[in-house]
């Protein structure tokens, strides 16, 4: 199986000024294909090699693995972002959070807490686990899935992903971030991961 990057649901400048043009043509157009092209070379003549990315997430180590589970994680991060934002969660997700964290407000600063505290490179996550959300950091190319844990929003926190448009400045790029999630996305994940 080949793997191929899915083409953005927006415009390469769709999100500016949160996120710059040159931001995506670097860590979508660059950075994500790499992973891509990467794992397709890898992959050839083993046991992966026709094997879904979430297979390969499940059951694959070093470099396979790593390739891997970037190319999902890209792909999902990308795809849960939109120039058309509705400012918050509504119904079932929003009821949701609200148990699992008390408040939306909560939520996103429990969210923007661990993006900013995190060291180094990785991703934290909004995932099913069980019946309840939670919030989960993952380290380089961690994903939640390796956990039977079911992500529905993340944040790429890798400085690829905002160091053209924000330098070193990442709280800044997570207070952004809230504005480009695109919400009703993340309600149909929630309702599919039920």
């Amino acid at each position: 199986m080949k793997h191929e990057l899915p083409a953005l649901p927006y415009a390469l400048d769709a999100l500016e000024p949160k996120m710059s043009k040159k931001t995506l043509e670097f860590h979508y157009g660059k950075h994500a294909q790499t992973y891509v092209n990467n794992l397709n070379n890898l992959i050839a003549g083993t046991k992966f090699e026709n094997a879904s990315l979430e297979d390969i997430i499940k059951g694959a180590d070093g470099p396979i693995f790593n390739n891997g589970s970037q190319a999902w994680n890209h792909t999902f991060f990308f795809d849960g972002l939109t120039p058309k934002q509705k400012p918050e969660p509504t119904g079932e997700l929003l009821e949701a959070i609200e148990m699992s964290f008390g408040s939306f407000g909560s939520m996103k600063e429990q969210f923007s807490k661990a993006a900013a505290s995190l060291f180094g490179s990785g991703w934290v996550w909004l995932v099913m686990d069980g019946k309840e959300l939670d919030i989960v950091p993952t380290s380089n190319a961690g994903n939640p899935i390796r956990d039977n844990r079911k992500p529905i929003l993340c944040l790429d926190v890798w400085e690829h992903a905002y160091y053209l448009d924000y330098q070193n400045r990442r709280p800044d790029f997570i207070t952004n971030f809230w504005e480009l999630v695109d919400w009703a996305k993340i309600e149909k994940r929630y309702k599919e991961s039920l």
